[in-house]
């Protein structure tokens, strides 16, 4: 019997229409055309499937017996062919991540390194940009996946927490030297501030938090990790950030500190838009960074 997957998908969106012209529409065909392929598939099978009148059609009891099995002939007919475009991308594809500057330099390298080493034959493109600009290439599906802070404001994002940061303070080796190893919000007041721009999540994080204390001495801003720790390097100030950017800042020979008094701490995690489906390494890159994270926490 050479009954097609055409004629039983025009056989299920008659089934779900109330009139064969209906479904026509549905299906993009003229009514003759699916007619004839009812008709034939009718013939194939030996008998009728539906009840025709002048004003709508329905499943004869024989139809009724073949839409479930029609529904699930379709189903996996479309799960066979996605599969196997899967498998295919998974053989050979590209995956673009995008992560804030802070976790591209910290945290992402090992994971690249992993997924690489399990998928060799997908090529990944990273971009590191803002926290802000992560959220914003997620949601324009520029990125399939996007390592940053959880936003306030998920608007159709799915956010999946890896790990929690605590925001310190970091000095350059002379302001360290006048400082207690754990500072208080307030001590944060008594020398100039350099911050990272406004309209930054971190900038509002942290001078909301300030504010409570009392009145910021602000001397400079910049929207460059490496260039506020080079601001704190020549004296200018000091500065509150997360300590994800720990590392980057001892290299510059700086100094981070902890915060006793009601510690800023935020959520780092693995963000996707959850309005469009993910590709098999993206999928992938969501297990294993999950995984990941779980195994050490």
């Amino acid at each position: 019997m050479d009954v097609s997957y055409r004629q039983i998908k025009a056989f299920v969106e008659v089934a779900r229409s109330s009139t064969f012209a209906e479904a026509a529409v549905n299906l993009h065909l003229t009514q003759p055309a699916l007619s004839s392929a009812i008709k034939k598939m009718e013939e194939q099978l030996g008998g009728k499937l539906f009840q025709r009148n002048t004003r709508n059609v329905s499943l004869t009891p024989e139809g009724e017996v073949l839409f479930p099995n029609a529904l699930r002939l379709l189903h996996d007919w479309d799960n066979t062919f996605s599969d196997m475009q899967n498998l295919f991308a998974m053989a050979k594809g590209q995956l673009t991540v995008c992560a804030m500057p802070s976790f591209a330099e910290s945290h992402l390298p090992e994971i690249l390194s992993i997924f690489h080493q399990r998928t060799p034959n997908v090529n990944l493109r990273i971009v590191d940009v803002v926290m802000e600009q992560v959220i914003h290439e997620v949601t324009t599906g520029r990125s399939e996946i996007g390592f940053s802070f959880e936003p306030e404001r998920k608007d159709g994002l799915m956010f999946k927490s890896l790990f929690a940061d605590e925001f310190v303070v970091v000095t350059n080796k002379f302001q360290s030297a006048n400082l207690k190893e754990q500072l208080l919000w307030k001590d944060c007041l008594k020398l100039p501030l350099v911050m990272m721009n406004r309209g930054s999540a971190v900038r509002h994080w942290t001078e909301s938090k300030l504010a409570q204390y009392g009145e910021l001495n602000i001397i400079a801003e910049t929207g460059q990790l490496s260039t506020l720790g080079k601001l704190i390097q020549n004296g200018l100030g000091i500065s509150i950030m997360p300590a994800i950017c720990k590392a980057q800042m001892e290299r510059l020979g700086l100094v981070a500190k902890q915060i006793s008094d009601e510690p800023l701490v935020k959520n780092i995690g693995i963000i996707i838009n959850e309005r469009k489906g993910l590709s098999l390494p993206a999928q992938s890159m969501w297990d294993l960074a999950v995984a990941h994270y779980a195994r050490k926490a």
